[in-house]
């Protein structure tokens, strides 16, 4: 049982628990692959220079701080970033918790959804994601971007609201 699981109610079902779509690393590691070769050749290129002694270790040294700093920014945050959101839907609620030192996080109860819509744009077709938007009584719908297999989700999310609306729930 993992820790997602250990948070729910006695007797609530978790029937779905996702992260966001892998898609969001895709402009990360491109930068971080460019960053890498830019580096990469400043560095060949000084190591080949005339430039010598304590100047060309500070440069050197100048060079793998940038790298270090380029790759964490934009890969190892991400990644982080992304194993810390969590989205799921239990036979009750729907969950997003979000954040690694500063976490957040949102509870909706099922039978309090008006709507469920969901959006995708052409990439977000292409790679099986898109936005699921949830409409309760708040002011204004809550949109939860990157949902892998968004209408899958979408359409799980509405069966159990229709099994929670008709009294179906109380059956299982």
């Amino acid at each position: 049982m993992g820790a997602f699981e250990r948070g729910l109610a006695p007797d609530e079902r978790l029937l779905l628990h996702r992260h966001k779509h892998w898609k969001t690393f895709i402009g990360g590691i491109l930068l971080t692959v460019l960053a890498s070769g830019v580096l990469g050749t400043a560095l060949y290129f000084l190591l080949g220079s005339t430039i010598a002694g304590v100047g060309m270790w500070v440069l050197v040294i100048l060079i793998a701080v940038a790298w270090v700093a380029v790759l964490i920014w934009f890969t190892v945050a991400p990644l982080i970033r992304w194993a810390t959101t969590h989205f799921a839907i239990t036979d009750r609620r729907i969950m997003f918790r979000t954040g690694v030192f500063n976490t957040s996080g949102i509870d909706i109860p099922i039978a309090r959804i008006n709507s469920v819509q969901f959006r995708h744009v052409f990439w977000d077709r292409l790679f099986g994601t898109g936005t699921l938007i949830i409409e309760s009584a708040s002011d204004e719908p809550l949109e939860f971007d990157d949902i892998p297999q968004v209408e899958s989700v979408h359409a799980m999310l509405y069966d159990e609201l229709n099994d929670i609306l008709t009294g179906e729930d109380d059956e299982r």
